[in-house]
């Protein structure tokens, strides 16, 4: 069967974001900062922002959309309780980044976002935290509630392995969902999805293989119960408010990848099968040699037979 570990290291790197553009991200972030801080001191002397990035930036998942555009979550956190509402207090953020960048900023329901236009957007969600109570973040028109990303952060760590193969199929998973024509999951619910499944396999050395087991663990889960549980507080379930057009359009979307990812481990051209993947992954996924590749009979028979939970590569380390 044809190999195509090699094919999935170069699409990770197709995907990732390139130093230039990250130098870019921390100069403005930290640019904002700056602006940020100044604000307050300025017209709210009484609230001081501190700052802590989250999300995919920090867990080192975040790749680059087919329009070239990637995301920066910086949380602002006041450790204090507010006097004003949720919308106040992130219409204040608006107010401090206004003038930045050439776009105006968007006050979208979590956050503030400034937009650096063909480049990346840097996000803005707001928090405040009090002694003995749970961090809680600011949400446009409706108050505050309960939330902790620097929890998510934390969970994830404890899930990665020290030779990043959980990083890169989270990253593999994004880049599926970015190449689809229809609303998919966000990146956060593809994390937790990609993480939960994890457990129940065994991390192959091929990337090609591990990718279709986590596949096929998450349809398995997701079939006995459609939900996706954020392992921090408040612990909501991120599939709540689908409706069943886009619940179907997920699920649908996911039997055709497993079943082309089942196709693509059993061809023997390595060109077929990258093509296989093309399907689903997009033009960013290189294509492979025109030309066939051996195998050993026993990595071949668990290729066929689906095997999830087992290491063919066992008894040859």
């Amino acid at each position: 069967m044809a190999d195509c570990h090699l094919l999935f290291l170069d699409y990770q790197e197709e995907i990732g974001i390139g130093k230039a553009k990250k130098d870019r991200m921390i100069f403005s972030k930290e640019a904002l900062r700056k602006r940020i801080r100044k604000w307050f001191k300025d017209n709210h002397p009484d609230y001081e922002p501190k700052f802590f990035i989250q999300g995919s930036h920090k867990m080192k998942t975040g790749i680059r959309t087919k329009q070239d555009i990637c995301d920066l979550d910086d949380g602002i956190y006041f450790f204090r309780e507010p006097d004003v509402t949720a919308t106040t207090m992130q219409g204040w953020i608006w107010d401090a980044v206004y003038g930045y960048t050439a776009t105006t900023p968007e006050h979208r329901k979590k956050c503030i976002r400034s937009i650096f236009a063909g480049d990346y957007e840097i996000d803005h969600p707001v928090y405040y935290k009090i002694n003995g109570q749970e961090y809680r973040i600011a949400i446009k028109n409706t108050g505050f509630e309960d939330s902790d990303p620097k929890a998510v952060v934390e969970w994830f760590r404890g899930k990665k392995d020290k030779a990043g193969k959980v990083l890169r199929h989270v990253m593999y998973l994004k880049g599926w969902c970015d190449d689809c024509s229809h609303k998919m999951p966000s990146g956060l619910a593809i994390t937790i999805l990609a993480c939960n499944a994890k457990e129940k396999i065994v991390l192959n050395d091929r990337d090609d293989i591990t990718l279709r087991d986590l596949l096929k663990e998450i349809k398995k889960a997701l079939d006995l119960e459609f939900k996706c549980v954020v392992p921090s507080v408040p612990n909501d379930d991120l599939f709540e408010h689908y409706d069943e057009n886009k619940k179907n359009n997920f699920l649908n979307a996911l039997d055709r990848f497993i079943e082309d990812a089942d196709k693509a481990l059993k061809e023997e051209n390595q060109l077929s099968a990258s093509k296989l993947w093309r399907k689903h992954l997009g033009n960013r996924f290189p294509e492979g040699k025109n030309e066939k590749q051996e195998t050993n009979s026993r990595l071949a028979s668990a290729v066929a037979a689906g095997a999830a939970t087992s290491n063919p590569w066992a008894d040859e380390q």
